[in-house]
């Protein structure tokens, strides 16, 4: 199962009102694991990224001019999702600064069938408890130190674990491989192969054993089939 954990970094919080998406990030999972497939860009704006926004994720106008413009980036966007779900944390926001986008590009929006939103998931596993992403980092005993500002591309590096944990701390694929000194228990996105077929063969004697416990039944339906290996 494939699906891709998304955010946005933008000048402000209302696109209505003239904010635009200056930074997207993607990256792919499948079977809820991280691969090795990631979107991640830089956008100029066209517009001014007032003070208040560049000190939640880091970004002034200087750092954006000569970035690609939206439309520029958006093919290769809209490959990179593909049909697949979108997750996101708190994603009607994201979801819609990309309608906004999108629009002005005359381009479908996102169908809202594909948005999975963590934050929802979160509220209702942990209602009434803090849900932010740093929160859930937290409990999920998530390393998050490194996250000194809102950076799209370390946030949904985060958010895909937690989204691992809040969709039950699956582990699809183990296999047993060699780290170290030693074997052990790795975690892989996909099936591990094709496995031997290894059946289970009674010995005579086993046989012979079943047959005498068998016989002692009443009208036992196992004396209608012969013995495994017979």
């Amino acid at each position: 199962m494939r699906a891709l954990i998304l955010d946005t970094e933008t000048t402000g919080l209302d696109p209505a009102t003239g904010d635009r998406v200056l930074e997207v990030a993607a990256i792919e999972v499948i079977n809820f694991m991280p691969t090795d497939r990631t979107f991640h860009k830089l956008i100029d704006p066209e517009r001014d990224v007032p003070e208040e926004a560049a000190r939640v994720h880091g970004f002034t106008r200087e750092m954006l001019i000569g970035k690609p413009l939206f439309a520029e980036i958006l093919p290769e966007l809209l490959d990179f999702l593909g049909d697949d779900p979108v997750v996101a944390h708190n994603a009607p926001f994201d979801f819609g600064f990309l309608d906004h986008e999108f629009r002005r590009c005359n381009v479908p929006v996102i169908d809202r069938s594909r948005m999975v939103d963590t934050l929802a998931l979160a509220k209702k596993r942990f209602p009434g408890l803090p849900n932010s992403l740093d929160a859930l980092c937290r409990r999920f005993a998530i390393d998050n130190s490194m996250r000194t500002s809102h950076n799209a591309l370390l946030d949904v590096q985060l958010l895909s674990q937690v989204y691992l944990e809040l969709m039950g701390g699956k582990q699809p694929g183990l296999s047993l491989g060699i780290q170290g000194n030693g074997p052990m228990l790795v975690a892989s996105a996909g099936p591990v192969g094709p496995r031997t077929p290894r059946p289970i063969l009674p010995s005579p004697e086993e046989l012979e054993r079943h047959a005498a416990f068998v016989g002692r039944l009443k009208d036992s339906l196992w004396s209608n089939f012969p013995p495994a290996g017979g």
